[in-house]
């Protein structure tokens, strides 16, 4: 199992009680039902059922489905951060960002861009971890994606071609290709991720 990022100390319960709870808030409030989000996401109402009382862990894949399902980009996960008065909807401070923490797969994201469910760009600081990894089945979903990798290495494979990337290697790709990515080194990786909603 992955160490998690030294820049943070999760408590896995806590996590995943919280990530499950907006998961239902967001489902309730478009007026969804458990059956519906589950089959739009092709995942079975159990486990939907279980992530949303914080019972499961879901993957980077799982949260990328829930999110086409609900109709948002995946920043729509995330922990809701309020923006300072000064800063509104345009700038983002640091202490201020918000973040979705994949602790079991040694995984990090945060909002670079301000919060806002119909973004259609959004901007991730991305860290991973040694041994980090969105798992061995890719997946897919709405968007392009475009990133440059700040430190370390990450293999990244679209359809059924890989590539090791390092510091200063950058990449585009539609996001409904089937794809993963790992951190390859020994060390953190770091990673500037763009989704934009297409």
């Amino acid at each position: 199992m992955p160490v998690m990022p030294s820049s943070v100390l999760p408590l896995p319960a806590t996590v995943d009680r919280e990530v499950g709870a907006r998961i239902r808030a967001l489902r309730q409030a478009k007026g969804l039902s458990l059956e519906t989000v589950a089959t739009a996401a092709n995942l079975s109402i159990g486990f939907v059922s279980q992530i949303e009382r914080g019972l499961s862990s879901p993957s980077l894949k799982a949260l990328a489905s829930l999110a086409d399902a609900l109709g948002l980009p995946i920043a729509g996960l995330f922990e809701a951060r309020a923006p300072s008065e000064e800063a509104g909807t345009i700038v983002v401070h640091a202490d201020q960002r918000s973040v979705l923490q994949l602790w079991r797969s040694g995984i990090v994201k945060q909002l670079l861009t301000p919060d806002g469910p119909d973004a259609a760009l959004n901007v991730f600081l991305i860290i991973l971890a040694p041994g980090a990894s969105t798992g061995t089945e890719p997946y897919s979903h709405l968007g392009e994606e475009a990133g440059l990798v700040l430190e370390g290495a990450i293999t990244l494979t679209v359809d059924a071609r890989s590539w090791t990337l390092k510091t200063g290697d950058s990449f585009r790709f539609e996001s409904s290709r089937p794809h993963r990515f790992a951190n390859a080194g020994q060390g953190e990786a770091r990673v500037v991720w763009v989704n934009a909603r297409t």
